[in-house]
């Protein structure tokens, strides 16, 4: 039998499946979720709650790796004028509301002294923003942080030593940033996986809460 439980929510992206493969290739049993292949759909809260309801745990690591750019034909905002309500609403319906849905099962999914991640992005830094736009996508990572942040809270008060962090994995090559290629340094997703699962495993609970990149550094709120 496998030592190592895993969990990865998203498991058909570029990202969350390059994780679930990794974690398989080092002998850990990987149970993965996602809307492409089992109808996972994160905005819906009943789905959430049969389909999270319906897992047995406890996992060792839990990783949720679910997001969207903008919605399937449109383009992140270059300026406030170009805000869309529905657009703004539906980023924040999959970037921020599904994944609270989501840790709502944390407490009784997670292993004592487990570890999980929540795929978040540099962009909703508040404080490393110096150029602005994009304000849908970089306004839904931002309260998908305070989501995450305040979730590790009641995590600790059921087990002090587990962890749940929000990772930024720098900008990898997947179908979510091909059309921005070239614009920032690019890693394959199989490498951005392996320095994830780096980042999460070299953390301590003291660090639950936090805000890390790929290398680990903690990123601004």
């Amino acid at each position: 039998m496998p030592s190592e439980r895993a969990l990865v929510i998203g498991a058909s992206g570029g990202i969350g499946a390059a994780l679930a493969e990794a974690l398989q290739a080092r002998g850990a049993e990987v149970t993965r979720l996602s809307r492409r292949d089992d109808g996972f759909e994160v905005t819906d809260a009943q789905v959430v709650a049969r389909v999270m309801g319906g897992i047995d745990g406890p996992f060792d690591t839990i990783l949720v790796a679910i997001g969207i750019l903008a919605p399937e034909g449109q383009g992140p905002e270059k300026s406030l004028s170009a805000i869309d309500p529905a657009a703004m609403a539906r980023l924040f319906a999959v970037n921020a509301i599904g994944p609270a849905l989501i840790l709502r099962h944390l407490a009784r999914l997670l292993a004592p002294g487990g570890r999980a991640g929540v795929l978040s992005a540099r962009v909703g830094s508040i404080g490393d923003n110096a150029i602005g736009g994009w304000h849908g996508y970089r306004a839904s990572k931002a309260a998908l942080n305070q989501i995450v942040h305040g979730a590790a809270i009641e995590l600790a008060r059921h087990d002090r030593d587990a962890i749940l962090v929000a990772l930024h994995p720098g900008t990898v090559e997947t179908a979510f940033t091909a059309a921005y290629a070239g614009r920032h340094r690019m890693v394959p997703a199989q490498e951005a996986a392996q320095n994830l699962l780096q980042v999460i495993e070299g953390l301590d609970p003291s660090q639950s809460g936090g805000f890390y990149d790929w290398r680990g550094e903690e990123v601004p709120w």
